[in-house]
């Protein structure tokens, strides 16, 4: 356990040292205020793990979110391949039951014309969770976008449900698609940019430190600024009802939001030309007024 806690120590501090500090901005240098358009979440809530889900409370949480664990919920794993054999769906449905999952579907097409039948969409109109698998995203987008199938994810959200997922199955969460090339997972803004908006104004990145990938989504922001970026590393996730996101899990969820930089800010709250701040497990942030409700850091200015 203290090997552990002075890795992930040494870890956080390494990300604190990769950002290099930047010239205090003039007045003239300092950019327009962005505005801001993030909305709460009308009804329902949303669980998004940044991948490499072992945490046993996290899904825990779903299910308990969707109404315990016989309540009624539908698996999507479009994610996972170009194509999803039956060995695949036997894999996930082992998977979800191992989970402690009783009552559970695992549904799949890539024909939007089958995504649009009362066939395949009447058990999420039976369900009260919807969960996505991790992969590849775009794919998700490929199966599911503009058709039934994404109306009846949403209401399951406005019948006061839950929708979860885990790597690509949170990205899909945002309304911007982070890593949605369809050539390489490297690429962040790529030909698929439209996620399914369950958080909207918001691009999703996973796997964060674990992959060194805590550096990626400025990229996004720099070009979209007006979006709130949010990096959840594995084994971690976030819990969001209303305008609240709260932290659970094992690891770090980072933040970016550009009101806090020095282009945007000349008194940036981020020192040191910071394009982030971390959350940990138990705290928790307002996505619509951009603010930290509970921060372990006891009260200390965000620094």
């Amino acid at each position: 356990m203290i090997t552990s806690a002075l890795r992930l120590l040494t870890l956080v501090l390494l990300v604190v040292a990769c950002s290099p500090p930047e010239p205090q901005k003039s007045d003239s240098e300092v950019k327009e205020p962005v505005k801001f358009s993030n909305e709460p979440v009308a009804s329902g809530s949303l669980v998004i793990v940044g991948g490499a889900m072992r945490d046993t409370t996290i899904f825990a949480r779903f299910m308990e979110l969707a109404g315990g664990w016989d309540a009624p919920i539908v698996v999507i794993p479009a994610a996972r391949a170009d194509t999803i054999t039956e060995e695949m769906i036997g894999q996930t449905e082992n998977y979800f039951n191992r989970l402690g999952a009783t009552n559970f579907k695992v549904l799949h097409t890539k024909d939007h014309e089958v995504a649009n039948s009362e066939d395949f969409i009447a058990p999420i109109q039976q369900a009260k969770g919807v969960w996505f698998t991790g992969g590849r995203q775009w794919r998700i987008v490929d199966s599911y976008m503009g058709t039934r199938t994404l109306e009846e994810f949403n209401k399951v959200l406005q019948r006061g449900g839950v929708i979860g997922g885990s790597s690509a199955g949170a990205t899909i969460q945002g309304s911007y698609l982070a890593r949605g090339d369809t050539k390489t997972n490297t690429v962040m803004m790529g030909d698929h940019q439209e996620g399914f908006s369950f958080m909207k104004s918001v691009a999703i990145d996973q796997h964060l430190l674990r992959r060194n990938r805590q550096h990626d989504l400025v990229e996004i922001l720099e070009a979209k600024p007006e979006l709130l970026g949010i990096g959840l590393d594995e084994n971690t996730a976030i819990v969001v009802q209303a305008d609240t996101l709260e932290v659970i899990g094992k690891s770090f969820v980072a933040i970016y939001d550009t009101s806090m930089w020095p282009e945007y800010n000349q008194d940036p709250v981020l020192h040191n030309g910071g394009r982030f701040f971390l959350l940990g497990p138990g705290d928790r942030y307002n996505f619509v007024n951009r603010e930290v409700i509970h921060w372990r850091g006891g009260g200390r200015q965000l620094e």
